[in-house]
């Protein structure tokens, strides 16, 4: 990005983060769906996966992804009161490069680094 808009960038990560969610819930759906249509004993297959652990793991994935809307939507605030590029922890600017990979970032590189 030459000329940066965040608030579009934001808002399209939003909505590719949204598309995850429904096709998420869409899994998860036919997951609990599916469990309820058979007797099988999924627990005690040697062959696949049970159907608790994709459910928890579809679980867990939708989890993320309603995170990420979350802090994406904090970044949509911090653009509209100017605060958005600005680290949290030292006040310098959020390299470009940083907020185009992660458009919710909050800290820059060196406050990141140090706080692992």
């Amino acid at each position: 990005m030459s000329t940066p808009d965040h608030h579009a960038h934001i808002a399209g990560e939003r909505l590719d983060a949204e598309r995850r969610i429904a096709a998420l819930q869409r899994r998860f759906d036919a997951i609990v769906e599916g469990s309820e249509l058979t007797t099988d004993d999924d627990e005690h297959d040697p062959e696949g996966s049970t159907i608790a652990f994709e459910r928890a793991q579809v679980t867990a994935l939708l989890a993320d992804a309603r995170r990420e809307v979350e802090e994406l939507d904090a970044a949509l605030r911090r653009v509209e009161d100017g605060t958005y590029g600005i680290c949290m922890y030292c006040g310098n600017s959020i390299a470009e490069a940083r907020l185009d990979a992660l458009p919710a970032a909050r800290t820059c590189i060196e406050c990141s680094s140090r706080r692992r």
